[in-house]
């Protein structure tokens, strides 16, 4: 890593060293830029990396809501809106209890290069608190939503800020947010919020979007190597949105996701998850609040189940981390290279630590990156945003169609932009630079602000 990069990545470990996520990823995108750094000198002499690396703004409010016992509780809620060079900022809000600062940051950084990646015309950010649904009736969860729209609502609008759902604010938590939202401005304001129900300006496809995506980006990796999905196994995590949406695609293009996770273990399929029965049961699962992947042991035959474990070792063509951040590890990279998996697709953002991820690279594996591969799903958000503002709607095989297109493009880019600098077939060096020069290049036309 060259001297200036290098200054950059020091001082955000000096300012940001107990969020380490946030340092994490911002290692991991530094670590692909010195070929382009050394090419334009002219990022360095006006210090463009050090304005990149910091949000624009971002802020911290208080959430104060009420359970059915009567007894008030405040939590915090933050939206960090990182970048705007390319458009109005666009990123999920996520519930969980752990959510902090430094995950807010992480995902808005990472969010930029995602958006950046689509072509579209939306700047990065995130946003979420430390409340966690879970275990909530729908009257507490709605009593929250108000209260966090309350506060958020200021700063947020379609020229502004477009929030969208993530972990642990599905399309419940969009209903409750967006409907607060409506009354507090008084219009629709092209539904500034994403992820929406149908019948209030949503989408068709779009609960699938980031699964249908990271399958249409896979079939690009191998059609590279002339191979197809037909007969593929994969491995996949979490049985959320994304993991239903990769087993939906996969199965109508002939492979098959056979590894389900959760918080007490995880499920092997041989058979697959490729029947109606079983992709819908995913959904029932999700619904029933239980957050148990054994369930669907416990409702399929021949189904085992491995409670407390992770599935990365099981011996399947494809790996798909697909849940939450840094769940694949050292010991699991290991364990993957063992199995003689050839193909490891990142989903979730940054699934993997740095160290595990430059092993399975090490190790000759074809390593294509979260940024890249789950873009599929903010993509589908900007069409939504799209049809919201031109007052349209648009068949599902037209959205589809269009996110194919989105993603094979994406894929394109990042090939590019790695033979450009002379990195051969490297996915994750691809995806960080060609992220990075279209904001890079924004931010250079528009000054130094």
């Amino acid at each position: 890593m060259n001297a200036y990069l290098a200054s950059v990545l020091e001082n955000v470990k000096s300012k940001h060293g107990n969020e380490p996520e946030f340092v994490q990823t911002v290692e991991e995108v530094l670590s692909s830029l010195e070929p382009v750094i050394e090419k334009h000198p002219e990022y360095e002499k006006v210090d463009l990396l050090t304005r990149m690396v910091e949000p624009e703004r971002m802020f911290t409010f208080r959430v104060t809501w009420e359970d059915d016992n009567g007894n008030w509780h405040t939590n915090t809620g933050w939206r960090c809106q990182f970048n705007g060079a390319i458009g109005p900022y666009k990123g999920g809000l996520r519930f969980q209890s752990n959510v902090y600062p430094g995950i807010i940051k992480f995902l808005g950084f990472e969010q930029t290069f995602k958006n950046s990646l689509t072509g579209l015309p939306i700047g990065g950010g995130k946003g979420g608190s430390d409340f966690d649904p879970a275990g909530k009736s729908d009257a507490e969860i709605l009593r929250f939503c108000q209260s966090f729209m309350q506060a958020l609502y200021r700063y947020i609008g379609p020229d502004v800020d477009v929030p969208a759902g993530d972990m642990g604010v599905g399309a419940r938590e969009i209903g409750y947010l967006y409907g607060e939202y409506r009354r507090l401005k008084g219009a629709f304001e092209n539904g500034v919020l994403t992820g929406k129900g149908f019948s209030y300006g949503g989408s068709l496809i779009r609960p699938e979007a980031t699964g249908y995506g990271a399958v249409y980006y896979l079939e690009n990796v191998l059609r590279h190597e002339g191979e197809t999905l037909v007969d593929k196994t994969i491995a996949c995590a979490g049985f959320g949105n994304v993991t239903w949406g990769i087993c939906k695609k996969a199965a109508e293009l002939g492979a098959k996701v056979v590894t389900l996770s959760g918080p007490d273990g995880y499920v092997y399929d041989p058979e697959g998850v490729i029947t109606e029965e079983k992709i819908a049961y995913l959904l029932e699962m999700r619904a029933s609040g239980r957050n148990r992947v054994q369930d669907y042991a416990d409702n399929f035959p021949n189904v085992e189940f491995f409670p407390g474990e992770k599935p990365w070792g099981v011996k399947v063509d494809i790996c798909m981390p697909s849940a939450m951040q840094n769940d694949v590890h050292m010991e699991h990279a290991k364990k993957i290279s063992q199995a003689g998996v050839k193909y490891y697709i990142e989903v979730a953002n940054m699934p993997t630590t740095n160290d595990a991820l430059k092993y399975l690279m090490d190790c000759g594996m074809i390593v294509a990156p979260s940024k890249a591969v789950n873009a599929g799903g903010v993509a589908t958000s900007a069409l939504e945003m799209a049809q919201n503002s031109e007052r349209l709607v648009w068949t599902a095989e037209e959205v589809d169609r269009q996110l194919k297109q989105i993603m094979d493009t994406i894929y394109s880019m990042s090939v590019e932009a790695a033979e450009k600098y002379g990195l051969d077939y490297n996915l994750v060096a691809g995806a960080n630079i060609a992220g990075f020069q279209r904001v890079a290049d924004a931010m250079m036309a528009q000054g130094p602000f």
